[in-house]
């Protein structure tokens, strides 16, 4: 290497604001970066290693690094490992090499995942991991900005500098996935409104999408003149060209709070992955003039003509890069893997109940919402005063979605929150799904409460992709280093009276409840409501959690039962005492001749049924799950074993649906009794009256008892 005192004080080029020394450490992150791509290949050819998609021809995002401060919360792209190698320069006392070839071999040692999954990321240097869903990460990088200047005007805690810069890369392909198009839209609209947004998007553009080519030019005629977004462009195969742009880029930004797109242009060197032979679908000449543009070559020339270095200088430099990062490479080999599902699943643990509890009765004790007297309410009153006392006792907490401010929620649900907290924690959003998630993504990370409303179940399938890929992953990815603390309300399930069709009567949970490590609840009285709501609260704030709140939207002022006008539905207000856990199930009744397992709206069709199996004779308890993921299964068994009898009334599809998993569950508890199950039809929900002969029946639920009973 080169001693400090050989280096030259001045600048690389004639004009330029790039140092020798400046130059000299973004080569070095570039020459580690081109090594450990090439040692991850040796190491998968030796079948020690797991990863071979590289940064080979991206070296020149290391300038996106230096331009920015290590506190600087950076999203990054999967090809940012000289971005990688340059933050942790910047910060110091980190091992860039040993940290990235640890995630190659998947060792537990892995300080970013774990072991988990090879990805750029440590808490330390402020850089959140991402996983490999094309651009999903962009929601979550304008959420995370937006919550660095909510918090600001909130003054509240926040996880970053409220004066910082988020940044967020992403490739030219990336750039035409519909979540990058409706992440940069809703940051243009964020500035076009005059909000606040400091996010620099950095599209790293250098031709293909794996074999697929991106069309000359349309990077810069997408983006190049969009309203509300600052255009910056740079050669980053060029050190000199990149280090201007990204610095004047970053400095836009942090001036001017408000979003701008670096479009560096790159090569991509060694193919897409250690797979791929470009050979099959690029052209020699092509191939060879990408080569022509390696930007460690064009960096090297660039310190070369500046008298940094000899060209022998170079040389060596290239090879003590090598040696280092070969000898780094061997000792990983060795490198413990995990060993055992309980260390794989470490990070999806489940909220600890006795915290949860005492942050239930801490929100409770803080909310002034609590002195207000305890009359009898229907579910959407509920919701709306647990709502309430959430936001009084966490200044931290927001409420957002599509018409929950002004309007106050299509049902009303969440109607005066926006007067009574102010507009900017009750807050309207654009008509897409996918930012409304990301926003709670990154406002979570960043140290907010969000609580996200989806106007209906419905519309969550076409983002759900964030709660999946992204909310749900973060912690397992950082091996617990982030989380994102969530509550995602979803108005949803059947039975509206004189409003219908599939788009607001939907029963689609399955994709759901196979999400690892998230909590989904599914309230039908309003007591329970209001309680699991507090709870999933506690339980973001005090362990991550991403907790998606279903309510059924046919019951939300439902207010008899049996009879018209007997105030069946209605109860009082839950007090400090009424904790409900995740993943606890309510009892109704203390039949002893069959047990009735629900949720939803079958809780209010089964304790119809339950009441005309009484009168003849019958026995009967209903179990109301509330939890689908958890299932409560041990309250199940306890309730199923007291009957020897069970029938599951799910209004779910019978393929996918909620009572799959609860015989499942019951038969790998062992439990011996009769099971049976009725569940709505396999079939989208039609318009009108014909809703009725597609969703579960109180006749079904009747019959299916009557049935059981008689075996």
């Amino acid at each position: 290497m080169v001693a400090a005192a050989d280096v030259p004080t001045g600048f690389v080029r004639r004009g330029s604001g790039l140092s020798a020394q400046r130059c000299l450490d973004l080569f070095d992150a570039q020459l580690t970066s081109r090594h450990l791509d090439l040692a991850a290949r040796r190491l998968r050819a030796s079948g020690h290693g797991y990863y071979t998609i590289g940064s080979a021809g991206h070296e020149g995002n290391a300038a996106v690094a230096g331009a920015l401060r290590p506190t600087d919360p950076a999203l990054l792209h999967y090809r940012s490992g000289a971005f990688f190698v340059e933050r942790a320069r910047q910060v110091g006392g980190r091992d860039p090499v040993r940290d990235v070839l640890l995630g190659v071999v998947a060792a537990a040692q892995d300080p970013t995942s774990g072991g988990r999954h090879k990805v750029f990321g440590r808490h330390d240097l402020a850089i959140i991991p991402q996983t490999s869903t094309i651009a999903s990460h962009l929601p979550r990088a304008v959420g995370v900005a937006f919550a660095i200047e909510r918090a600001a005007r909130l003054d509240v805690d926040c996880e970053w500098p409220l004066d910082a810069v988020t940044v967020c890369s992403f490739g030219d392909a990336s750039a035409n996935h519909s979540t990058a198009v409706g992440a940069i839209n809703t940051a243009t609209n964020l500035a076009y409104r005059g909000l606040p947004l400091a996010l620099l998007l950095v599209c790293e553009d250098n031709g293909l999408g794996i074999s697929v080519p991106t069309a000359p030019g349309w990077i810069s005629a997408a983006y190049g003149a969009r309203v509300g977004l600052e255009y910056f462009a740079a050669d980053g195969c060029d050190v000199v060209d990149a280090v201007d742009a990204a610095d004047r880029a970053a400095r836009w930004v942090r001036t001017h709070r408000a979003p701008a797109f670096l479009h560096l242009r790159t090569v991509r060197l060694l193919g897409h992955a250690g797979s791929d032979v470009e050979a099959a679908y690029r052209t020699p000449a092509d191939i060879a003039a990408d080569l022509d543009r390696d930007p460690l070559v064009g960096t090297a020339r660039v310190l070369v003509e500046s008298g940094v270095l000899t060209p022998d200088a170079v040389l060596d430099r290239y090879r003590q890069v090598h040696e280092r990062v070969d000898a780094v490479a061997r000792e990983v080999v060795g490198a413990a893997p995990l060993r055992t599902r309980a260390e794989v699943m470490a990070p999806l643990a489940p909220a600890a109940p006795a915290v949860v509890a005492g942050h239930v009765r801490h929100l409770r004790e803080s909310s002034v919402a609590t002195t207000e007297s305890v009359d009898r309410v229907t579910l959407a009153r509920a919701v709306n005063r647990a709502l309430g006392d959430i936001l009084a006792a966490d200044r931290g907490a927001l409420l957002f979605g599509e018409d929950v401010g002004r309007k106050g929620g299509v049902y009303g649900v969440t109607r005066g929150l926006a007067e009574r907290f102010g507009a900017a924690r009750v807050f309207d959003t654009l008509l897409d799904e996918q930012s409304i998630l990301g926003l709670a993504a990154g406002a979570g990370l960043s140290g907010l409460l969000p609580i996200a409303e989806i106007q209906y179940l419905a519309y969550l399938h076409n983002a759900e992709d964030q709660i999946r890929g992204e909310a749900a992953t973060l912690g397992f990815f950082s091996a617990g280093q982030y989380r994102n603390p969530m509550i995602v309300r979803v108005a949803g399930y059947g039975y509206q009276e004189g409003f219908g069709g599939h788009f607001h009567n939907d029963d689609a949970v399955a994709v759901l409840r196979d999400v690892p490590g998230i909590v989904v609840a599914s309230p039908s009285r309003p007591d329970d409501a209001a309680a699991m709501l507090q709870t999933c609260a506690a339980a973001a704030r005090t362990s991550g959690a991403v907790c998606v709140f279903l309510e059924p939207i046919a019951r939300y002022h439902t207010r008899d039962l049996h009879d018209p006008g007997d105030g069946g539905w209605l109860v009082s207000y839950p007090t400090a005492a009424d904790h409900v856990p995740i993943g606890a199930a309510r009892t109704y009744g203390d039949g002893t001749d069959l047990t009735v397992v629900t949720f939803g709206n079958g809780l209010y069709l089964s304790l119809r049924v339950a009441r005309r199996l009484r009168d003849r004779g019958i026995g009967v308890r209903v179990v109301d799950l509330r939890w689908l993921v958890p299932l409560p299964t041990g309250d199940v068994l306890r309730e199923a074993n007291a009957t020897g009898r069970v029938l599951v009334a799910d209004e779910t599809r019978a393929s996918g649906g909620v009572s799959e998993g609860v015989l499942t569950a019951l038969v790998d508890a062992g439990f011996t009794g009769a099971i049976a199950r009725v569940s709505s039809a396999d079939s989208f929900v039609p318009l009108g009256d014909a809703a009725r002969l597609v969703l579960l029946s109180e006749r079904e639920i009747e019959q299916a008892a009557l049935e059981l009973v008689r075996r």
